[in-house]
């Protein structure tokens, strides 16, 4: 492949990688304290809203994440291989941890929303919390992965000791 297609295959991934990091980063941050210091039906009306949107967005850049970066891990060599090939599993583990943790525990918030939470509710929430907490740290190692290939040097400017 040439090296423009490659450049373009990591710019694709860099993006789509950038704004999944950024999308999960910016709910650890900002929206779980906030959820955690509204009332609970305030809490739920929102977050099953916010849940309709995130499931088209977030599952297209879990999706354009993954194919990206395993795609160029399959066009690339050595070291920028292991690179590219771990961000692409580190992206997919993100996709599992979401749709095996988050997403059972959304369909229950939908729930609670239009009835009451139960009353274990808190503990569910907070592993809700955790799940988050582990597909954010996964969507951010990916990216930072792939942030250190795009500042590598290219090869060619490399001694040849280097790899």
């Amino acid at each position: 492949m040439t090296g423009t297609r490659v450049r373009l295959l990591l710019g694709v991934s860099l993006l789509s990688t950038g704004l999944l990091s950024g999308a999960f980063g910016y709910g650890a941050a900002n929206l779980v304290p906030t959820f955690n210091s509204v009332p609970i039906e305030m809490r739920l009306d929102f977050h099953a809203e916010l849940m309709k949107m995130n499931g088209i967005t977030v599952q297209a850049a879990m999706a354009v994440s993954a194919l990206s970066a395993l795609a160029l891990a399959a066009v690339t060599r050595k070291r920028t291989r292991v690179l590219a090939g771990t961000a692409g599993l580190l992206t997919v583990a993100s996709f599992l941890i979401t749709r095996f943790g988050n997403v059972p525990i959304n369909g229950r918030i939908k729930q609670w929303a239009v009835t009451a939470p139960p009353a274990d509710h808190a503990e569910i929430l907070r592993r809700w919390e955790l799940f988050n907490d582990a597909r954010t740290l996964t969507a951010i190692a990916a990216f930072a992965l792939l942030i250190s290939i795009a500042l590598r040097r290219p090869a060619h400017d490399r001694p040849t000791t280097d790899e």
